[in-house]
């Protein structure tokens, strides 16, 4: 198994990219949030659990899915 899979930014498929670009952003909403305004909104927490669940998902799809095919377009 090809670990750098996991974290190699040029491995990374397009929905592992999306969830670690989402945690990111949600980790940084949620300190301007608790600095800023005192308080994040109830269920803020869940969007963590959503990114990582997606960025499992676009793990297994990276991991144990078949290579990508480019795609040709034939006239």
């Amino acid at each position: 198994m090809d670990f750098s899979k996991l974290y190699r930014p040029s491995a990374l498929n397009s929905f592992q990219f999306i969830a670690l670009t989402g945690l990111l952003m949600s980790a940084g909403a949620h300190l301007i949030l608790h600095f800023f305004v005192g308080h994040t909104p109830e269920g803020f927490s869940w969007l963590y659990v959503c990114w990582t669940a997606f960025y499992i998902l676009g793990t297994l799809k990276n991991v144990f899915g078949k290579p990508d095919t480019h795609h040709h377009h034939h006239h």
